[in-house]
Parts: C-alpha cells; sequence; structure tokens
C-alpha cells in the first residue's frame, strides 16, 4: 500500500468517525439543551447561527449562494419540514423521553420514506426485501411503546406521549425527505442546506416569539455548549464529513450511518446521562436497526437498476442534523 493510499484510507476512517460519533451525539447534545432552553429557542440559535455562517463561508470561497423565487418556496418548505416539525419534535419529546429511546424512533425515518415513496407518491414499489423491513420495524416500533402503553405512571404517560411527537417528527422529516429528492433546485447541496437552516432558524425564531420561549430560557454552562456542540458538530462538520464520504466512498457504506447512530446515540446516553437500557430497549434496538438495514438494502439495490441522475443525490433525512 503506497503512501497515498495509506493517507486515503486514514481520511475515509476519520471522516466515517465524525459522522458516526458527531451525529449520533446530536441527541445527547438536544437531550441536554432543553433541559433549560426551550425547544424552539434552540432550533432558533442553531439554525440561526449554522445557516447564515454557512452561506457566508460559500460565498467567501466563491460558490454561488443566490436562490431564485422557486428555490426559496421549496428550501422554506423543505426546511421546515425537516428542521422546524421534525428536529425541533425531537428536541420537544426529548423533554419527555431518553435520548437514544429518541434515536430509535427517528431511526425508522428510511422505512416511513420507502412508504410514502410507494404507496402515496407511487412512483416506487417496495420490494419483498423492503416489505420485510418495514414489517419488522413496525415490530420494533411496538417492542419499544408496549412497555409505554402498559405503564400506569405518570411518567410512563409522558414518555408515551414522547413517543406520539417523535413519530409526529420522523413522518415530517421523511415527507421533508421525499420532497427534497423530487425537487430539482439551482444550487449545490451545501448552499441548498445553508438556506434550508436559515428558513428554519426564522420558522423557529417566529414560534419562539408566539410562546415566549425567550423569556423561559436560564441559561447554562452545559446548555450553551450543547448549542455550539449542535452547530459546529451536527450541522457543520458531520455533514461535510457525510458529502465528502458520498464523493469518495461506495453509497452502501456511507449508507451505514443510518444502523450505528441509533447505536451511539443510546450508548451515549447510557454513559453520559445515566439512562436506562432494558431488555425491552435492547431489543427494540436490534429489531429496528436490521429493519432500517433491511429497507436501505433494497432501496439501494433499486437505485442500482434506474437511471443514473444528473446530480448528486443526497439524502435530505441527514441534513442539519
Amino acid at each position: 500500500m503506497t503512501p497515498a493510499e495509506k493517507h486515503h484510507q486514514l481520511k475515509v476512517a476519520t471522516a466515517f468517525g465524525l459522522v458516526y460519533v458527531l451525529w449520533g451525539g446530536t441527541y445527547l447534545a438536544m437531550k441536554i439543551a432543553v433541559e433549560h432552553i426551550p425547544p424552539y429557542v434552540m432550533g432558533t440559535l442553531r439554525y440561526l447561527v449554522a445557516g447564515p455562517l454557512m452561506l457566508g463561508y460559500l460565498a467567501l470561497i466563491g460558490r454561488n449562494i443566490r436562490i431564485n423565487r422557486q428555490d426559496a418556496l421549496r428550501l422554506l418548505a423543505i426546511g421546515g419540514l425537516l428542521l422546524s416539525v421534525g428536529n425541533m419534535g425531537v428536541a420537544w419529546a426529548e423533554e419527555y423521553v431518553p435520548s437514544g429511546l429518541a434515536a430509535l424512533i427517528v431511526a425508522v425515518v428510511p422505512i416511513w420514506v420507502a412508504i410514502i415513496e410507494a404507496w402515496i407518491i407511487r412512483n416506487r414499489r417496495m420490494s419483498p426485501l423492503g416489505l420485510a423491513g418495514l414489517a419488522l420495524g413496525i415490530a420494533g416500533l411496538l417492542v419499544l411503546l408496549w412497555p409505554k402503553l402498559t405503564a400506569s405512571t405518570r411518567i410512563g404517560q409522558l414518555e408515551l406521549l414522547g413517543m406520539g411527537i417523535l413519530l409526529v417528527a420522523s413522518l415530517s422529516w421523511s415527507l421533508g425527505s421525499v420532497l427534497s429528492g423530487r425537487w430539482s433546485l439551482s444550487v449545490d447541496v451545501f448552499t441548498a442546506s445553508a438556506w434550508q437552516m436559515t428558513f428554519a432558524g426564522l420558522i423557529n425564531g417566529t414560534v419562539a416569539v408566539l410562546t415566549s420561549g425567550f423569556h423561559k430560557v436560564v441559561w447554562t454552562a452545559h446548555g450553551t455548549l450543547a448549542i455550539l456542540y449542535l452547530v459546529t458538530c451536527g450541522s457543520w462538520i458531520g455533514f461535510t464529513a457525510y458529502i465528502w464520504l458520498l464523493e469518495h466512498v461506495p453509497t452502501p457504506k456511507v449508507a451505514t450511518y443510518a444502523y450505528v447512530n441509533p447505536v451511539v446515540a443510546v450508548y451515549l446516553g447510557w454513559l453520559f446521562l445515566s439512562e436506562k437500557v432494558d431488555g425491552w430497549m435492547l431489543a427494540g434496538t436490534v429489531v429496528i436497526v436490521t429493519a432500517v438495514a433491511l429497507v436501505n438494502v433494497s432501496k439501494l439495490k433499486a437505485l442500482r437498476n434506474a437511471p443514473r441522475p444528473d446530480k448528486p443525490c443526497v439524502p435530505a433525512e441527514v441534513a442539519g442534523d
């Protein structure tokens, strides 16, 4: 192996590590942040820092950041679905549920995407492998939900409410992902993501003002550091590493983030917040990760047989994580 090949392998390993750990850690960071900062205030600060600064950097290096009216409307809709309803729904739910459990429920987004594409938009039929993943994913959700459905305590009922919010958030995320894949834009993926974050920040800020969220903020060192982590590690470093991997590594390998991130999130929640990991959660983890793997493999097989797109396709469900 030549020094150049060794250097390339090191860069690939580093990029995978960044995507696996940094994105897996966003659930822990959100859990810490919402302890003292209302979700939509956190989302305002996160995306109104990450988005405009990314746009400024892109303009500085000579990228075209101008968007037309159609781009603006589409990016506003996608950013709202992904980052104002989807991502903020996760943050809101984490007021009631552990961060690891939140990550596991959100992990079924690829399954919802497959359902929307196959049965609502009807542009892609699910293969037997995809249907098996769908059935397994539903079973995994039932495994996670069952202890909450049978709980008679107030804590169990609040966790069930949080899980309901997560299901709505993941469905919104899935719809935003499908629209992102179907709508063409005149700008590259970095510029599109920066505008999505900016628009989402404005939406989140509006919600925060209307709900008097800024008056409920209790500033702490942990909360501030959590937001800084979400901006730098989630929205900038993790996303950049992901795009680099798409350009240098086969897509099936890159897609492994969908299986690894939930496991990382569960581990970090247990390690830093002493979140409970019982038999139900372990079983749900195995079932859901397997289900997502089956759905992703079926989608990758379908993509291999489809015409190659003119522009690089970035799964929107990871944008801005």
